[in-house]
C-alpha cells in the first residue's frame, strides 16, 4: 500500500469549485464560488502548500510536509480522505470532513454539529474541478439511483496506523411500497459474515431511518453525494459519520468515519462499490 503522503499527493493540483451552505436538513443557504490550489514546495514532493481562495479572496494558506500528516487526518491509495474530531467532548466543536477523488473531479462534505446539544447544525458539500478540465458534474443523487444490488470492498484504515482491514460487501436497496426503502448491507470481517437491515421513510430528497439505537438522516445532494448522520448524536452510543458519491451510474463510494461509545474515532473505511442488478 502507498505511504499516506503519496496517497496525499493524489490531490496536487489547480481546483475550482464551490462551497454550498447547508441546513440540518438540507435546505440552500449560501453557495460562494471557490479556488484551491495544492502545489509543491520545491522538486522533492516533501512539502506542500494548500492555498484557498472563496470570492477572489485568500482565506487559507496551509504548508503540509512529509512528515506532519497523522491524527484525525488519513488518506487512501485513490486520494480520498477524512479529517476531522478525534473525541466527542462537551461544549466542544464536532465534526468532520470526507472527501473523494475521481479523475478530474473531487468532492467533499463537512458535516458539523453543535457544541451543546450535538445536534446536526449544518453541512458544507465542495464540488470541485481540476483546471483545464472538462469534467462534468454529476445530477443530484435520487432514491431511484440507488435501487439495486452493489458489490463492493471495503478497507478500514486506523488512526493507530494498525494493519488496515479489507473485506467484501453486499448493499442491496429496494422500495416498500412509495413513502419506504429497505436496506440490508452484509459484509464479512474478521468475526464473520454479518448482515443488517434498516427501514427508512422517504421524505422528499431525505431518507429518515428510526429504528436504531439513534435516529439517522440520509440526505441526498446535488453532484451525486449523500450525507449519512445521527440527526443528534448521543453520548454513551456508537456512531457514524457517512458521505456517499455516485460517480457513475454503476459505481459508488462511501466514506465512513466510526466513532465508538466513548465518543472516541476508531477507524475510517472507503466502501467502493458496483451496481450488479
Amino acid at each position: 500500500m502507498k505511504s499516506q503522503w503519496d496517497c496525499f499527493l493524489q490531490n496536487l493540483g489547480e481546483w475550482y469549485g464551490s462551497f454550498t451552505s447547508l441546513s440540518a436538513t438540507g435546505e440552500l443557504l449560501s453557495d460562494t464560488p471557490s479556488r484551491l490550489q495544492l502545489e509543491a514546495i520545491g522538486s522533492d514532493l516533501q512539502e506542500i502548500r494548500l492555498t484557498l481562495q472563496r470570492q477572489g479572496q485568500t482565506d487559507v494558506v496551509l504548508n503540509f510536509t512529509s512528515v506532519g500528516l497523522g491524527g484525525g487526518l488519513l488518506f487512501f491509495e485513490t486520494g480520498a480522505f477524512s479529517q476531522g474530531s478525534l473525541q466527542l467532548a462537551p461544549f466542544s466543536q464536532f465534526g468532520a470532513e470526507l472527501a473523494f477523488v475521481h479523475g478530474d473531479r473531487r468532492l467533499r462534505l463537512v458535516q458539523m454539529f453543535d457544541p451543546g446539544d450535538q445536534q446536526l447544525q449544518n453541512l458544507t458539500l465542495i464540488r470541485e474541478y481540476r483546471a483545464g478540465s472538462a469534467a462534468p458534474e454529476r445530477p443530484p443523487l435520487t432514491v431511484e439511483d440507488l435501487l439495486g444490488t452493489w458489490q463492493g470492498e471495503a478497507i478500514s484504515l486506523y488512526p493507530s496506523w494498525r494493519t488496515p482491514d479489507r473485506y467484501s460487501t453486499q448493499l442491496t436497496m429496494r422500495r416498500d411500497g412509495d413513502q419506504h426503502l429497505v436496506q440490508q448491507l452484509t459484509f464479512g470481517d474478521t468475526r464473520g459474515e454479518h448482515t443488517l437491515t434498516s427501514k427508512a421513510e422517504i421524505c422528499g430528497s431525505t431518507l429518515k431511518f428510526s429504528q436504531g439505537a439513534q435516529p439517522i438522516q440520509v440526505l441526498l445532494l446535488p453532484d451525486g453525494a449523500s450525507s449519512n448522520c445521527p440527526s443528534q448524536i448521543q453520548r454513551g452510543k456508537s456512531f457514524f459519520l457517512e458521505a456517499g458519491w455516485l460517480m457513475q451510474p454503476d459505481l459508488r463510494q462511501r466514506l465512513i468515519r466510526r466513532y465508538n461509545e466513548k465518543g472516541e474515532f476508531i477507524n475510517l473505511t472507503l466502501v467502493t462499490e458496483q451496481k450488479v442488478r
